[in-house]
């Protein structure tokens, strides 16, 4: 039951907060850093057997895991032939058992007959669409190893239709899609692989090696969150610990991602710049390592000269990267004049932000260069303006050329990072410069507390209106988190069918087994299998049906609803056909 008394204090003090917090405060974005949404998207063809032996690209797309931020970032991994094999939708990271549980699904991933690079796309932005979060960053990576190789029953223009369509809809939703051609066999169509990057925005990586893979996922990381990757000083092991230099450049630095690369098994230590050496792993040093790297990423860094000790099997080539993540933003200072014309010269001034606070660390401005970028939104030609940078701030000036509309970015680059700062539009038509609406007036007149308490008393009927409706309603369209993977046994044959992945957010408050089985009449018995969203992302699985429900091996009674835990298994046997379904729920 809704508890009206706790409903209606709840609406009071929601109300009250309101009232007292400026609109602006409202409105200011989080100043955090930024976060991503990545779909892996990888061959599996058998042909991968050939060109990727010992499965490096498993490990690459394992290492842009550990890579990525240890709280926030959501990653998916979709696996392809000529049809979807394997899928994990987008999985948010809130801890090291999160990551284990992506790697753990890519090690899982097996090959099989064909390539339709199409459909391996089509099935990344769909991915995207459904679990992408406003204020993360998109992107795709997209990997294969040569040209398509259709299954007989299926065309090249039927292929060729569905990759049109997957490109224009990621360009559409501003996808970036970064595609690697592991071109082992010299037969690799590179045409095909630049248009997707080029029309959505994305990067094209040629290989001829599997195992230039980890180096290209640690680029493309870096790349798409406009950071850099600095390469160390490698060195051939000669079965002794030998030094590295890690310079942290300054203190807002988030996290510094150390890849060591390596076939062979490495030993490191690490010593930070007072000279102590420090436990690997702690809590603020993650370590993670598998047959092809080992990464170490440092959380919220001290300034300074750290040193990487690195021992590895005599005669190993070993290669170093660093990535630095920053919690950094370049923010422009509102334009001064509101009305601008052709010949007009305007002031830029911006700063750079760390924490929500301006930075005032002079190591992030060392070195760094500053670049007004102006498009002409009316022509669609961009140009740069140098722009002067000093621990004091960023300041520089340019001159309107003609009576267009442009966009103004301010752009700060230096060896480690790379940052532009929100566009603002220029109208030099007779317009405004887009900036933050003026207050009204305030002070003039003492205020109306009748005409203000009425306002208050109806803005709080219809907040606990509100409240109540929104209540019932979300009782009733609760959100589905994840999928299911469906397989049909004949077990008369013993005959399965091809794993079928189910999104579940496309439901609102209940589904039928019935309805993810696409409503097949010989499979009708199951409508009486209902599934309902429960606490913590799980499932409730309701049986009204004739069907047995195992779970574990064990008889599963779900008359009065049992909860299903992702990665839970469960077979059902069918009444009126001899066959089984085997479902498992994924996040």
């Amino acid at each position: 039951m809704i508890n009206v008394k706790k409903m209606t204090l709840g609406a009071l003090a929601l109300l009250l907060v309101l009232l007292t917090i400026p609109v602006a405060a409202i409105a200011a974005p989080a100043a955090t850093d930024t976060k991503i949404d990545a779909v892996l998207t990888t061959d599996v063809s058998t042909s991968m057997n050939e060109s990727d032996v010992n499965k490096v690209s498993y490990e690459a797309m394992k290492m842009f895991v550990d890579m990525a931020s240890v709280s926030g970032d959501k990653i998916g991994v979709v696996a392809y032939t000529d049809q979807i094999l394997r899928e994990k939708a987008l999985l948010k990271i809130g801890s090291a058992e999160d990551k284990q549980n992506l790697k753990t699904f890519i090690d899982q991933l097996t090959r099989g007959p064909y390539t339709d690079i199409a459909v391996g796309l089509d099935e990344a932005v769909k991915v995207l669409e459904s679990g992408s979060e406003k204020d993360h960053v998109p992107m795709i990576v997209l990997l294969t190893d040569g040209n398509n190789s259709l299954n007989p029953s299926k065309t090249q223009e039927q292929s060729d239709k569905v990759l049109s369509a997957a490109i224009q809809k990621a360009k559409d939703k501003g996808y970036p899609v970064y595609t690697i051609g592991l071109n082992a066999d010299g037969k690799l169509n590179k045409d095909k692989l630049q248009k997707i990057s080029d029309e959505t925005g994305g990067k094209l990586f040629v290989t001829s090696t599997a195992d230039k893979l980890p180096q290209i996922l640690s680029e493309i990381y870096a790349s798409h969150l406009k950071l850099r990757v600095v390469p160390l000083n490698g060195f051939t092991a000669n079965g002794q610990f030998q030094d590295v230099a890690v310079n942290i450049p300054n203190g807002s630095v988030l996290e510094a991602n150390i890849s060591i690369m390596s076939s062979q098994p490495v030993e490191v230590k690490l010593v930070d710049p007072a000279g102590k050496e420090q436990n690997i792993p702690s809590d603020k040093i993650v370590y993670t390592s598998s047959s092809a790297y080992s990464l170490i990423k440092i959380l919220n860094p001290t300034q300074g000269d750290w040193t990487l000790k690195v021992k590895g099997v005599p005669q190993e080539k070993i290669d170093i990267n660093l990535v630095y993540n920053y919690d950094l933003q370049v923010v422009m200072d509102p334009l001064v004049s509101k009305t601008y014309k052709a010949g007009d010269g305007v002031s830029i001034k911006a700063h750079l932000e760390s924490g929500g606070q301006k930075a005032a660390d002079a190591e992030l401005y060392k070195d760094a260069k500053a670049a007004l970028i102006v498009t002409d939104t009316d022509t669609n030609k961009t140009s740069e303006v140098p722009l002067k940078i000093s621990d004091k701030g960023i300041e520089g000036s340019w001159k309107v050329a003609d009576a267009h509309s442009y966009e103004l970015k301010v752009k700060v680059e230096n060896t480690n990072f790379s940052r532009e700062s929100r566009p603002v539009v220029l109208n030099a038509k007779g317009g405004s410069a887009a900036a933050p609406a003026p207050g009204g007036d305030q002070g003039k007149e003492g205020t109306n507390w009748v005409t203000t308490g009425s306002w208050i008393a109806g803005l709080l009927v219809l907040v606990i209106g509100a409240l109540f409706a929104l209540a019932y309603w979300k009782k009733a369209n609760k959100g589905f988190f994840g999928q299911v993977v469906l397989e049909i046994k004949d077990e008369e044959t013993g005959e399965r069918t091809n794993p079928q992945y189910k999104k579940l957010n496309a439901f609102k408050g209940k589904v039928q087994l019935h309805q993810l089985l696409s409503l097949a009449p010989e499979f009708a018995e199951t409508k009486g299998i209902v599934f309902k969203p429960g606490p913590g992302d799980t499932l409730i699985m309701y049986n009204q049906s004739d069907c047995t429900i195992e779970k574990g091996g064990r008889v599963f009674d779900a008359s009065q609803g049992k909860e299903v835990k992702k990665n839970d298994r469960i077979r059902i046997t069918l009444q009126n056909v001899n066959k089984s379904i085997s479902l498992e729920y994924l996040k």
